[in-house]
């Protein structure tokens, strides 16, 4: 079974794919609104290993209008899905959420999640 992941960080890159997954993975372009980026300290040393940096970008809830992060939805196996939660440091939550292009994906991301009442939430319901 294919899972959509939506990726806007080391994710990305082919050389880490290829260490995680053994494989660069199938993706395209897509925008997750309502939310922007923040930077991260990684202490987790196989994570700053295998990403080559000890920073690394995180995607926190604002609902502001215009707020939008650009990245790129990945094709995963569920097993590859898997072994991406064993990637991501305890910082990141993994949440499924729907993009601009009206799809849904998988996303890491900080823990706050919006709820139905939160303001930005376009889809009213939990992201």
């Amino acid at each position: 079974m294919t899972v959509h992941l939506f990726s806007y960080g080391t994710l990305q890159q082919p050389a880490l794919q290829r260490t995680l997954f053994g494989r660069e993975l199938p993706g395209r372009a897509d925008r997750l609104p309502g939310y922007e980026l923040a930077m991260l300290a990684i202490t987790d040393p196989e994570v700053v290993a295998a990403s080559g940096s000890a920073e690394h970008p995180i995607a926190r809830w604002t609902g502001e209008p215009g707020a939008h992060i650009d990245g790129t939805v990945l094709e995963l196996t569920d097993e590859d899905l898997v072994t991406a939660d064993t990637y991501e440091v305890d910082d990141y939550t993994r949440a499924l959420v729907p993009l601009a292009s009206g799809d849904s994906a998988w996303v890491y991301a900080a823990s706050h999640r919006p709820q139905p009442s939160d303001p930005g939430d376009p889809a009213g319901r939990p992201s």
